[in-house]
């Protein structure tokens, strides 16, 4: 490729989609550079070679959205099987529902309650924390499920999963955790679409970069002295503050470890994913890949792949913003400065410092191609 038109820090799900808008609709032609060495970013899927079972190599990634548009878009890249993902949790070698709903709490508690019944019982445990000033992730959790579930539920792993007491988390962290008093146990209820590529992750974004108009340079590292210049805009997806060289100080990261283990049996745990809470485990859950694609009868295998994922801390591999308020007055910093680099847009999970769904990318992308295309002429 000559001289590209366009430059792209990151091949993940932003920098792909706005990729393949501006190679498609506008007939530029895209570099896109790359510090591993595959497309994809987190989303990313491979194949064992042993087990021959296809995995997240970051994490189980559930593609779900009520967004049409985005729904639309995706659907020409890929088909979606009809997985419903649930979520289950092991507390002293017990298993229960997450989120937590109706069957969890009857478990717990050893109760046989009805909906109405359940949420007069949890809000009599809450009331007297509701009108507390919420300080920290801790306070909120205990005014929403009462001190016994969060204890035995979200306590543990939640220090796992940050690495600090929740008395030191945002109370926002918590929004993502809601409390049902019905048996659902699909953990997406409200989505309107959702499932699993069933090709791939991997082949999305094969799809995606296939315009022979998209050039990608794999284990390429990126600064604002780049050899390359495009013509018209470089979009970047990466962290900021590497960008800037750690100029107002380090934005906090959790990452994460995956170690793979081979089972001989045909299913290790009966579910694509469970929760470990207790603190005595050290990773925060397991997960079970070929659960992830029934249309493919996985369970013909007399072997199975499970992946115990650990949260560790490395800035260097950020998986999720530590988004309290010192980190928020950083990152805003960071925009700032580098919202003055002409020529220069950036965006995406790690550039916005912000905890994104897949869809929710793919959307942040499409909006954001309708507003450089005027630009790139």
């Amino acid at each position: 490729m000559n001289k590209p038109d366009v430059l792209i820090v990151g091949s993940g799900f932003y920098g792909a989609v706005l990729a393949e808008r501006i190679a498609n609709v506008l007939g530029k032609k895209v570099l896109i550079i790359e510090k591993r060495n595959h497309i994809g970013g987190n989303c990313y899927s491979e194949v064992d070679k042993k087990t021959k079972i296809e995995y997240h190599k970051y994490g189980t990634h559930i593609f779900h959205t009520s967004n049409q548009k985005v729904w639309d878009y995706i659907n020409r890249f890929t088909e979606f099987n009809n997985y419903r993902h649930q979520v289950l949790t092991n507390y002293k070698n017990k298993i229960y529902q997450m989120p937590i709903n109706l069957e969890t709490i009857n478990s717990f508690f050893k109760k046989n309650f009805q909906p109405q019944e359940a949420e007069k019982y949890i809000n009599d445990k809450t009331k007297k924390f509701k009108k507390y000033k919420f300080k920290n992730f801790e306070d909120k959790a205990i005014s929403q499920i009462g001190k016994e579930l969060y204890n035995a539920f979200i306590k543990g792993y939640t220090q796992k999963q940050w690495g600090k007491s929740p008395k030191y988390l945002p109370e926002s962290i918590f929004n993502r955790l809601p409390i049902r008093y019905s048996y659902n146990e699909d953990y997406y209820q409200q989505t309107q679409y959702q499932g699993i590529p069933k090709n791939g992750y991997k082949n999305i974004f094969i799809n995606l970069l296939k315009n022979q108009k998209i050039k990608v340079l794999f284990k390429q590292k990126y600064n604002l002295n780049y050899k390359i210049k495009p013509k018209y805009l470089t979009i970047y997806t990466g962290p900021l503050d590497s960008l800037m060289r750690y100029k107002f100080g380090k934005l906090e990261w959790r990452s994460l470890l995956f170690k793979k283990e081979i089972k001989n049996v045909k299913d290790f745990q009966g579910t694509s994913v469970i929760n470990y809470p207790d603190i005595k485990n050290k990773f925060t859950r397991i997960h079970e890949p070929k659960h992830l694609h029934p249309e493919r009868k996985p369970f013909e295998s007399k072997q199975t792949l499970i992946i115990k994922e650990y949260s560790i801390k490395n800035d260097n591999e950020p998986y999720y913003p530590i988004n309290d308020e010192k980190n928020r007055i950083k990152h805003r910093k960071y925009k700032s400065e580098v919202s003055k680099i002409k020529k220069f847009e950036f965006g995406g999970r790690l550039a916005d410092y912000a905890y994104y769904d897949m869809d929710m990318t793919i959307s942040a992308a499409l909006k954001k191609f309708e507003q450089i295309k005027k630009k790139i002429k």
